[in-house]
């Protein structure tokens, strides 16, 4: 990520709250909280250039969490300019620890841990509890912690304790400097979210004024300055993500953009004739459709390992795409729907997993020869407000709302080799089960749902026949992110009547099975 791409955007009317991660699992959902508040921020690592942090001119920092000891002698530390800058400052869990070594303070490792849920004991007012806790409550919290403080900084006082952290909330009410053991941004501590908002707008005076509409200008303009009169390629599926850039880089520079959507032949039913009439005739955006499902399902003929088909479509994808862009006359700049999680992933100090589980679902990884500069709107978005803006453009619910679709497509909900028979009997299974479930209403309750054909065959009866069909299974989970997911608990009646629907419907499938896998241990996809 450059620096230029790094840099905070210019959003008039708004505060802005710079996080340093230190690297906890839920950095995210800080940023989730005091955006759902109305307060633009982003998340940096910790180490990040003192020059940039400094530009960024942050009305407050939050430093978050993170698995090192700071007994330890090589464990990270906050840069010393974010306690200079005369800015309010939150600690939490490793943060706070890290603020009180850094400041005078002791810590140490504890005899004490506290993982999980905790109670802690509001002993006196603070302005982070000002409305919420009173002094003498008990109250519940999430802790995550093996260290805990032992002396605190000058200036500082304890407002609140648990039984392994004598100093489980600590504020230095001058300084505007605050510390918590426990971990406000989890849904594990009920009152997490009014202790950020009190940060937020309480002491450090933010107004919450950061709002879609806002973003959606703002965008435009940067779009605009940063395009000029330069040409704009975007690859275009459909899904969400690149649904949104596309209309909203069309509203910024109108004809100036030319979609792609490459149809691999692995969509499920109507969705190619959905995406086209959507926007070329809705949005009246350019739009190059290249058939290319009979190259891809040629080329995917006999594979039957779920990497290679990933590997293979990925990179007919980036061939068919740079064919179309050269027919064009090529392009100044490559439009992308990078999200933010995809944006702080990639910037992490602590690097990626280090194993792979199977290729990310986006297929993509332009070649460099194609010299094309990126414009990337949503990257400073979450996937809920994506959804959001989307709405903003007025784009339809059937596009805004939509469950995630991997870019493999059906490829990677077939087990084993892919046929086009095999295709039809998943596409003609997933539209029934998606018709019930908005039937009953649960669609937007469901983060996924879909069904997969599996690689058997099962003996059934019909009428007085024997049959040697094959199975399919069906999936549907909530999630709120799609890192974990649970399953969702469909009614024995739904399920009867979805599987009498398919076996009854669909000739070639004569077994419906619900996969009740949560994430972990296994994946959404089965592929």
């Amino acid at each position: 990520m450059t620096d230029a791409a790094a840099d905070a955007p210019d959003e008039p009317g708004s505060d802005r709250v710079l996080i340093l991660d230190f690297g906890s699992q839920v950095t995210q959902l800080i940023a989730r909280r005091l955006r759902e508040n109305g307060v633009y921020c982003e998340i940096w690592p910790y180490n990040a250039d003192p020059d940039r942090i400094r530009a960024f001119a942050a009305s407050a920092f939050i430093l978050s969490g993170g698995p090192a000891s700071v007994p330890e002698g090589d464990s990270p530390r906050a840069p010393d300019l974010v306690f200079e800058a005369g800015v309010p400052v939150l600690g939490i869990c490793y943060g706070q620890m890290a603020m009180c070594a850094q400041l005078g303070g002791e810590v140490e490792q504890s005899d004490h841990r506290e993982f999980g849920r905790a109670f802690v004991d509001v002993a006196e007012p603070c302005a982070l509890f000002r409305g919420v806790w009173a002094p003498g409550a008990r109250e519940q919290v999430w802790m995550s912690h093996g260290d805990r403080v032992t002396r605190l900084p000058p200036g500082f006082r304890a407002v609140a304790t648990s039984e392994g952290a004598p100093y489980a909330a600590f504020a230095d009410d001058k300084r505007r400097f605050y510390g918590l053991m426990f971990h406000p941004e989890v849904m594990h501590t009920p009152h997490g979210a009014q202790l950020l908002r009190n940060f937020t707008h309480e002491v450090a005076g933010c107004r919450g004024d950061w709002t879609m509409g806002g973003f959606r200008e703002t965008q435009i303009a940067r779009i605009r300055e940063q395009v000029g009169s330069g040409r704009v390629i975007c690859g275009l599926s459909g899904g969400v993500d690149s649904s949104v850039a596309a209309v909203l880089i069309h509203e910024a520079i109108g004809d100036q953009l030319t979609c792609i959507f490459v149809d691999h032949g692995l969509l499920r039913a109507g969705e190619a004739a959905e995406v086209v009439k959507t926007f070329r005739d809705r949005f009246n955006i350019r739009l190059v459709h290249r058939d290319a499902s009979r190259l891809f399902l040629d080329a995917l003929d006999g594979v039957t390992d779920p990497e290679e088909k990933r590997k293979t479509i990925g990179r007919l994808f980036v061939e068919v795409f740079e064919e179309e862009a050269t027919k064009l006359g090529g392009a100044d700049f490559l439009a992308q729907g990078t999200l933010y999680p995809d944006v702080i992933e990639s910037v992490s100090f602590t690097g990626g997993p280090s194993v792979t589980i199977k290729s990310h679902h986006n297929v993509g990884g332009l070649p460099e020869r194609m010299r094309m500069r990126l414009v990337e709107p949503l990257r400073e978005l979450f996937k809920d407000e994506v959804r959001a803006l989307g709405r903003e453009l007025d784009i339809p619910e059937s596009i805004v709302g939509r469950h995630p679709f991997p870019g493999p497509g059906l490829a990677i909900r077939i087990p084993g080799a892919i046929t086009r028979e095999k295709l039809d009997l998943l596409r003609r299974a997933d539209t029934i089960f998606l018709e019930e479930i908005r039937a009953a209403g649960l669609y937007d309750a469901i983060w996924q749902a879909f069904a997969v054909l599996l690689p058997v065959r099962t003996v059934g009866v019909m009428g007085d026949g024997r049959t040697y069909d094959m199975a399919c299974a069906l999936r549907a989970v909530t999630s709120t992110d799609g890192m974990t997911a649970d399953v969702y608990p469909f009614d024995m009646a739904f399920l009867t009547r979805v599987s009498n629907r398919i076996v009854n419907e669909v000739r070639g499938i004569n077994r419906v099975t619900y996969d009740v896998t949560s994430k972990p241990p296994g994946t959404i996809e089965w592929e």
